[in-house]
């Protein structure tokens, strides 16, 4: 029966996640702490499946035994009771089997990290970078709604208002696997505060969102980075006009350039700055996995072409729409105030029937 080969291979998992369990007690495992965190994420990865499991194994007991009183039992009122049980735990354990071959599927190794968001000003001069703001301020709002945390890490404002480019950073486990949908390009068609003629135009942003690195993901040869420093720009005080304290830094090998000018403190915009090189630098190696199956599924964004246009904001309409998808929905003011989980809810439905369609073929 299917149920059985689930239930084994259940039972396989089960026994590895306890055994991870106490090799965390291990004296010798905490004093290794790039072990004990590798152990510790295992561990967290399989808590969801081992406990979908428990409630798989006593909905299957509880379906074979009132199927068997349905064969044995001749009293009427026991076997209506029975065939009630029946009718209701059937779908049910159907439902928890899904539910477990998802999440049996190999999930991406970085969807419970943070996630660092770069939104950049595309074509559409001072319109583009209008944009560029009003998609900082969408999802601000929507993580605002989340109860996430983020920290800016770089602003180029636009002469006209919005962003040249922001860069920011999330800090929640999981963030990177939620927002990971929302690389691509964004276009916006409505007409511009600087359009006299009333007509409607049409403008672009990108958006990349990053797993960020953890320590332990890539080390680091300080030796291969030249640090600069000079006075940062935009609002903030005296101080942050007149002080060195903003960092620029240079990663020579790979020629990365970052910088951050956001903190007061030389010293944390240092540690910020050296973040996100970590991060852009992960990625780099990140990305060849990211190759390997961008054309096995076409809703996981972050395998794809960041130049791809992936949803258009048409203000005269009301209308949103996400192409990957042909998901539609007319309320772009709700939208535009952080409104956005409804498109990941469905690309993720999209991306898990995909997900389960290619391991069926393999």
């Amino acid at each position: 029966m299917a149920e059985n080969s689930i239930l084994n291979r259940l039972d396989g998992l089960k026994i590895k996640y306890e055994e991870i369990g106490q090799q965390m007690t291990d004296p010798e495992v905490i004093g290794d702490m790039k072990r004990f965190v590798a152990l510790n994420k295992e561990y967290r990865e399989l808590q969801p499946l081992v406990e979908a499991s428990e409630r798989y194994r006593t909905a299957v007991a509880n379906l074979e035994e009132a199927k068997e009183i349905l064969q044995t039992e001749k009293d009427e009122e026991m076997r209506e009771m029975a065939k009630g049980e029946v009718d209701t735990l059937e779908p049910k354990v159907a439902q928890l089997e899904e539910e477990i071959k998802l999440l049996l599927l190999p999930a991406d190794p970085q969807d419970g990290k943070n996630a660092i968001i770069e939104i950049r000003g595309g074509t559409g001069g001072d319109e583009a970078a209008i944009f560029a703001g009003d998609l900082f301020r969408m999802y601000t709002k929507f993580l605002d709604r989340k109860g996430w945390k983020y920290e800016l890490n770089s602003t180029s404002e636009g002469a006209a208002g919005g962003f040249k480019e922001v860069v920011m950073k999330v800090n929640a486990p999981g963030a990177y696997g939620v927002l990971k949908y929302e690389s691509g390009v964004h276009r916006v068609q409505r007409v511009p505060q600087t359009e006299t003629q009333g007509r409607v135009h049409t403008s672009a942003a990108s958006v990349a969102v990053l797993p960020e690195a953890e320590e332990f993901d890539l080390e680091l040869n300080m030796g291969d980075i030249r640090k600069d420093t000079f006075c940062a720009s935009g609002p903030g005080g005296q101080s942050v006009n007149t002080t060195y304290s903003a960092i620029r830094l240079t990663h020579i090998p790979s020629g990365i350039v970052v910088q951050c000018q956001d903190q007061k403190s030389q010293l944390k915009n240092f540690d910020k700055a050296l973040e996100e090189l970590r991060t852009r630098l992960f990625n780099l190696e990140y990305q060849k996995y990211l190759d390997e199956i961008a054309g096995m599924r076409k809703t996981l964004v972050s395998t794809g072409d960041r130049s791809a246009k992936i949803r258009t904001y048409n203000y005269p309409q009301g209308r949103v729409t996400d192409h990957r998808i042909n998901y539609t929905v007319y309320n772009l003011p709700a939208v535009m105030d952080g409104d956005i989980q409804g498109f990941i809810d469905n690309l993720q439905v999209a991306e898990n029937a995909e997900r389960l369609k290619a391991s069926e073929i393999n």
